[in-house]
C-alpha cells in the first residue's frame, strides 16, 4: 500500500521548487493533487510534464480571498475532499536593511507569505472534513534572523504562530498542522537570494550560505519533501503544533 492511497492534496506553489517536487513524490505514493500557483504558464507546463490523470491545476493569488476560495471549491469539484493541504507558496523580497527596505517589497512578501498562508488555513482547513494534515512552509528564517531579509524572516516566523494557533483550534477535529523550516536548498529561489546579495558575484553569496551550515551544503528538494510527505501520512497521525527542521544543522551552528 502507498503512503497517500486515497488522499486528496493540496500544494500551493506548485509550479516549481519544493512545491513541483512534493507533488511528484505525492502523486508516486497515491495521493490525488491540486496544484496552485500565479505563474499559469509554468502551472500548465508541470501538470504537461507529469502527465497524470490524478494531477489538476489552478492559477491562483494565494494572497486574495476569492482566489483561495476558487482553488478549495476546485478541489472538492474535483475529488470531493481534502486530507492533506501543503501551504507552501512564498517569495524571498530582496535583500536590504530595516531602514532601506522598500515599502511596496515589504508589503508584497507579506500578503504572500503570511496573508496567504493565514487565508489558506482560513478557507481549506474547515473543508477537511474527515481530519488531515496541514503543512505550511516556514524557514530557518522562521527561526533565527539574517541581516538585510528582514521581511522575509518576519513572514516566516508569523507562519509559526497561525500553525501554533491553527493546531489548537483545529485538533478536536483530528487534524495536525505543523511547520517545516528548511535551510538553504538548491532551487530557484536561493539563486535569486545570491544574486541580489551579491549582484558581482553571487558564488560569494552561495559559499557565505554553505559556510554557515554545518554539512557544508545546501539541501536537494527531495531531502526536503521525504519530510513533508512524512508529515502528510498517517505515520504522523500524533504530531501537530510542531516545527521540523531540515537545515543541515544551521540553526544550531
Amino acid at each position: 500500500m502507498k503512503r497517500l492511497d486515497d488522499k486528496v492534496a493540496i500544494i500551493t506553489g506548485g509550479a516549481a521548487g519544493i512545491g513541483k517536487e512534493t507533488a511528484k513524490v505525492f502523486l508516486q505514493e497515491g495521493a490525488k493533487v491540486l496544484l496552485v500557483d500565479i505563474d499559469k504558464n509554468a502551472l500548465k507546463e508541470t501538470v504537461e510534464e507529469f502527465n497524470d490523470a490524478n494531477v489538476v491545476h489552478c492559477t491562483a493569488d494565494v494572497s486574495k480571498t476569492d482566489a483561495v476560495k476558487e482553488y478549495v471549491r476546485t478541489a472538492l469539484d474535483k475529488f470531493g475532499k481534502i486530507d492533506v493541504f501543503f501551504n507552501n507558496a512564498g517569495i524571498e523580497g530582496t535583500s536590504s536593511p530595516i531602514a532601506d527596505y522598500p515599502d511596496d517589497t515589504f508589503n508584497k512578501v507579506i500578503d504572500i507569505n503570511l496573508k496567504g498562508v493565514w487565508y489558506g488555513c482560513k478557507y481549506v482547513i474547515p473543508k477537511m472534513e474527515q481530519g488531515g494534515s496541514v503543512i505550511i512552509t516556514s524557514s530557518v528564517a522562521g527561526l533565527k534572523g539574517f541581516e538585510g531579509l528582514g521581511a522575509y524572516v518576519a513572514s516566516k516566523h508569523g507562519v509559526v504562530g497561525i500553525m501554533r494557533t491553527a493546531a489548537l483550534e483545529f485538533s478536536k477535529r483530528n487534524i495536525r498542522v505543523n511547520t517545516v523550516h528548511p535551510g538553504p536548498v538548491e532551487t530557484n529561489m536561493m539563486r535569486r537570494i545570491e544574486a541580489d546579495i551579491s549582484p558581482e558575484d553571487s558564488q560569494r553569496a552561495k559559499k557565505g550560505f554553505e559556510a554557515s551550515v554545518p554539512f557544508g551544503r545546501y539541501a536537494e528538494t527531495g531531502e526536503i519533501v521525504n519530510l513533508v510527505l512524512f508529515l502528510a501520512s498517517d505515520e504522523s497521525k500524533y504530531i501537530t503544533g510542531s516545527t521540523y527542521v531540515v537545515d543541515g544543522g544551521m540553526v544550531i551552528a
